[in-house]
């Protein structure tokens, strides 16, 4: 296959893969339902999770995940794509899941297969802290977008502590617009925390009653 050609090829291909909407096919498949008509009425995890079934969310999770950390992880470890263009082709899951030609150009929020691109290019080495940093903040936030973006800063504190390659400082500076775009809702709401944190922070004094 000409070098020239490889490159581009992969950028598609993970695009094309990002792009599968896995809830939406598998819901109507298995659940004969339309996730989309249920929580906040995106095609994702939650909605299929929602739509009664757990089992097939998880599945729907993985296949998520997967469809991200496997082109990523061929083209990065296999073909030893490095530069501008691996940082596309990590990009590109992403921005299919979100703007899915399947779907009209209508995806859903592309944190699975953000989470994804972490396991292709890291394997656990930034998507164990993103796992960790997304529960606690899940645990403090009440609105997930604000979970979504302490996940994205402990993605940062492990590159810059443990992987300071510019690739991969690239990739996150790139999600973090993508799902800051598809958490815009989430984020036009200041980060209130849960009612637990709170009254905990209240009790130490960390946190004023009016806060």
């Amino acid at each position: 296959m000409n070098d020239r050609l490889t490159p581009l090829l992969w950028m598609v291909l993970s695009f094309l893969l990002g792009s599968i909407p896995w809830s939406v096919w598998l819901g109507r498949l298995f659940l004969q339902r339309d996730v989309r008509q249920y929580g906040d009425g995106n095609p994702g995890t939650t909605n299929v999770f929602r739509a009664g079934s757990k089992l097939l969310g998880l599945l729907v999770l993985l296949l998520d995940i997967s469809k991200a950390a496997a082109p990523v992880g061929f083209a990065y470890h296999n073909l030893g794509i490095r530069g501008l263009t691996m940082v596309l082709i990590a990009l590109m899951p992403v921005l299919g899941h979100a703007f899915s030609p399947f779907l009209a150009f209508k995806g859903g929020k592309a944190v699975a297969s953000a989470f994804g691109v972490w396991i292709g290019l890291t394997i656990w080495k930034a998507s164990l802290p993103a796992v960790v940093f997304a529960l606690i903040g899940l645990g403090v936030f009440r609105v997930a977008g604000w979970a979504v973006m302490l996940a994205l800063a402990g993605i940062l504190v492990t590159l810059l502590l443990w992987l300071p390659e510019p690739l991969f400082l690239f990739v996150l500076l790139g999600e973090t617009v993508i799902l800051g775009w598809t958490h815009r809702a989430d984020l036009r709401q200041p980060p209130r925390l849960r009612p637990a944190v709170k009254q905990f922070l209240q009790r130490s004094g960390h946190l004023r009653c009016d806060d």
